[in-house]
């Protein structure tokens, strides 16, 4: 991949197609770019002037100066291969095209100007963002050619002042999204390095630009916004180096319906893909999905003050002047999946000096107006966090009217500075600037939205937990050579349909329990396997014609004596095709509860393990999650506790707990073989006719 520093942090940066006429978008981006404080020369590419605002032209790119890094190509789609060739000519390094006008539209000659464009930036290494994009920023250098309205605002510099650390880097497909992030999030304070938007992707896509910026470490949280990926094989390796490093992503990924999946496509012609094989990868890898611009902001904010002191459990203290305030934000957090503890008998009794006898100190601590203006919300913050039955505390007021605050400055700071817990701070009145100024300087986040509020505490203590088991998570051990050799050897000589008792085997190779079963190709072969079983037993017809066995009469159960086995023999056997191998003959489980496991082949990801509860609802009302593969028994614990019914096997009303260890066994082992061998299966497992994992096969 080609080096993002000349995107980034470019010498020179050329516009090729400037105009004079700022509103045009030509125009309008190198008003933008000049109100802003970028150190490098500006070099104008025009034919038609000599002068704009105050720079000289140049005809062509190789008629600059000097050599230039960075060339912002905003002129008609037919004539930008050409451009961006000369600039490769010309030395340049990096390129980013605004124009539209490529694959995202219908036709074939769109798409053609984009594989031109690709094939250019390969021959000359060329780091390309784009087409169809409406630029970047890099605040850390004050560069941002873009025509984004969001940084045509001089009232706010592009980077508070005092944040040396907790940086925001949003990478988005929809420019104008990707600004709206850095848009919503500037009233909060929040230090936003880089947004970069990159459109179409006709040659680096959003996870490039992700991997390159960890590579620089100086991104401590990550906001995308994903209609698609176009090389899903990117996603886990880039996914898993941040989660290495501690630095989250958030994520809105849109495509989750058909009209999204559709907007999508038209969009930047991108594929939005099976929408739950995302979720799957997003889970296992700490990657935070959230639904709109304000909760992913919240969220980013969260970690972006405390990404070095994450929660070390899910205990909440809630500090108010406000009973309700607190009352509400409680029911929050509980929805949330916090806790809030009553608290340690110490430490009420250290509260409860200052409070009048309306007050309470059980958590959520409501200190009534009376006591915050003795204490202040800083001092009452900070008796609540000595507790040890609190890992993090929310203070709950009104921020319209920032005296309060004003008058608490330093105690705020100094507070921040002494606790290692985080802080967080909600305003259920829209708060005023000054009040998320002052609390910024202090290092604590301020919120509008108590849901988002509660949410980001809970996605803080559960990516710490996350990142702590992902680290340490013993290193999956795949199966031996030469056993899969021997089952890829089997693979590739088997039809295009294996049957259940053809796969059976295959699986016993990977210690995978099949069980005792036996083909049967005649009513006496059934009766006689049937004998040696003790109980009753199940028919299942194997035939790579018939996928659903149930609605085609091929499966019969609880059957018991030769006439009952004969009989049911007979039955399924009326499904039968040219293609029928025989009946499997199985004995009937005893009851417990359902699991379905099975492996599909995701377009875009590639091999997918499915875990979920199986019977007869299983197409009505799935319950069930997907992974990538392999998974250790950590990976595995977590996929399974992701299903809502995940209590259900602890047992209840009297019931025994499920072999939880069998079944989380059975799911490492289904994963290997599913990494060793799941670019040859298109579809493993039950075939439900319905739900996110339908496919082909048997």
């Amino acid at each position: 991949m080609p080096d993002l520093s000349a995107l980034l942090w470019p010498n020179a940066v050329a516009i090729v197609g400037a105009s004079a006429e700022t509103t045009t978008l030509r125009g309008r981006i190198m008003e933008v770019m000049l109100r802003h404080d970028f150190e490098g020369p500006v070099y104008p590419i025009s034919r038609s002037h000599e002068e704009i605002q105050g720079l000289r032209c140049y005809p062509s790119i190789d008629k600059a100066p000097e050599r230039v890094d960075l060339a912002i190509l905003i002129i008609p789609a037919q004539f930008v291969p050409d451009a961006l060739a000369a600039c490769g000519e010309a030395g340049v390094r990096a390129a980013q095209i605004l124009t539209s006008g490529f694959a995202e539209e219908s036709g074939n000659d769109g798409a053609a100007l984009q594989n031109e464009i690709r094939a250019i930036a390969k021959r000359y290494d060329m780091a390309v963002l784009g087409p169809n994009c409406i630029g970047f920023a890099n605040t850390l250098n004050a560069l941002c050619p873009t025509f984004s309205p969001s940084v045509d605002n001089l009232e706010q510099p592009l980077l508070p002042p005092w944040r040396k650390d907790g940086h925001i880097t949003v990478v988005a497909q929809s420019g104008g999204i990707g600004f709206a992030f850095f848009d919503h999030g500037q009233p909060k304070q929040l230090p936003f390095n880089h947004i970069i938007t990159t459109g179409n992707e006709a040659c680096m896509e959003a996870l490039d630009v992700v991997d390159h910026l960890l590579d620089q470490g100086k991104t401590d949280a990550f906001i995308l916004f994903m209609e698609g990926i176009k090389n899903g094989a990117r996603l886990v390796p880039v996914a898993e180096k941040a989660l290495k490093a501690g630095k989250p992503i958030i994520v809105t990924k849109i495509g989750s319906s058909d009209a999204g999946e559709r907007a999508a496509a038209s969009h930047t012609a991108s594929l939005a893909g099976a929408y739950p094989s995302y979720q799957g990868i997003f889970q296992r890898y700490g990657i935070i999905e959230a639904s709109d611009i304000e909760e992913v902001v919240d969220i980013a904010a969260g970690f972006s003050y405390h990404g070095r002191n994450l929660p070390m459990g899910k205990r909440v203290g809630i500090t108010t002047a406000s009973g309700g305030g607190g009352g509400w934000m409680a029911d929050m957090c509980v929805a949330a999946g916090l806790e809030v503890p009553e608290l340690d008998p110490d430490t009420r009794a250290t509260i409860d000096e200052h409070l009048p006898a309306y007050g309470t100190s059980q958590n959520p601590i409501d200190a009534t107006a009376q006591a915050v203006r003795a204490l202040g919300y800083a001092g009452l913050a900070r008796m609540a966090a000595k507790s040890d039955v609190l890992d993090a505390i929310i203070t709950v007021a009104s921020c319209r009217n920032p005296t309060i605050l004003e008058r608490e400055r330093e105690a705020w700071i100094e507070l921040a500075s002494d606790v290692d817990k985080p802080l967080l701070f909600c305003s259920y009145t829209q708060p005023h600037e000054v009040s998320a100024e002052i609390l910024g300087r202090a290092g604590v986040p301020l919120y509008g939205n108590m849901a988002n509020c509660a949410r980001t505490m809970a996605e803080m203590a559960d990516y710490r937990q996350l990142r702590e088991r992902f680290l340490t998570a013993p290193k999956i051990q795949s199966n031996d050579v030469h056993i899969r050799d021997k089952v890829a050897s089997q693979l590739a000589k088997a039809g295009p349909v294996l049957c259940e008792y053809e796969v059976k085997p295959l699986l016993a190779s990977y210690g995978i329990p099949v069980g005792e079963e036996q083909l049967a190709v005649s009513a006496d072969a059934a009766v006689d396997f049937a004998k040696k079983i003790d109980g009753p037993v199940a028919l299942k017809i194997q035939s790579p014609d018939i996928l659903h066995k149930t609605e085609a009469g091929g499966l019969d159960l609880n059957l018991q004596g030769d006439d009952d086995v004969r009989n049911g023999y007979d039955r399924v056997m009326a499904a039968a095709t040219v293609r029928t191998h025989g009946v499997l003959v199985q004995p009937m489980a005893p009851g417990g509860h359902e699991m379905i496991l099975g492996i599909n082949h995701d377009a875009t990801f590639g091999p997918m393990l499915m875990l979920g509860f199986g019977g007869i609802h299983v197409e009505v009302d799935p319950d069930v999650a997907l992974s990538s593969v392999p998974m250790d028994r950590t990976a595995a614990e977590d996929l399974l506790n992701r299903l809502r019914g995940r209590a259900v096997l602890d047992g209840v009303r009297g019931e025994a707990a499920a072999d939880i260890d069998a079944l989380l066994d059975l799911v490492v082992k289904l994963s290997i073989f599913a990494a060793d061998h799941g670019g040859v299966i298109g579809e493993f497992g039950p075939q439900p006719r319905t739900g996110p994992w339908q496919r082909q096969g048997c």
